[in-house]
């Protein structure tokens, strides 16, 4: 059976809301999923998945927006991270209040490129908490890193 690891930190729960609609969304698919907040997994545990996700928040420290302080080491240790072979997908909820608008987001997808994995499906960024059309889109992500996964694995 095809397996799922999802990663997220959430201080105001928007980001667990997204992670548990991609998990749902990937279970419907036939995958066992695993979800973990940030400051309980480890880089190593994307090792034994097919599909890696991560859904994060951006703190915002004036101008810049930064990654959330509970999930820095994990960045870390997933850039260094050998995770060839793997499909990755990145999101997570910002506020447009910002002008960093959920770059937490494009940072673990850089960081995911670096430890060699493919990406499944284009970044997804929410306004705040995820509504109806999120929630679309979040589905169209999760059968994109499917469907990316499939044909890895062809």
């Amino acid at each position: 059976m095809p397996t799922a690891k999802i990663v997220y930190a959430s201080l105001t729960g928007n980001n667990e809301e997204i992670a548990d609609i991609v998990g749902e969304e990937l279970e419907k698919y036939g995958y066992t999923v695993d979800t973990t907040e940030v400051s309980q997994a480890m880089a190593e545990d994307f090792k034994d998945a097919d599909i890696c996700v991560t859904a994060t928040y951006t703190y915002s420290d004036g101008d810049v927006g930064i990654l959330p302080d509970e999930s820095l080491d994990f960045y870390d240790d997933l850039k260094a991270t050998d995770l060839k072979g793997k499909v990755y997908g990145c999101c997570g909820s910002g506020d447009h209040f910002y002008d960093d608008f959920a770059t937490a987001v494009d940072d673990f997808d850089k960081a995911f490129a670096q430890a060699g994995a493919t990406k499944g499906a284009e970044n997804v960024k929410i306004d705040l908490a995820p509504e109806d059309d999120d929630i679309k889109t979040l589905e169209k992500f999760t059968k994109q890193l499917v469907e990316k996964a499939q044909e890895l694995n062809a």
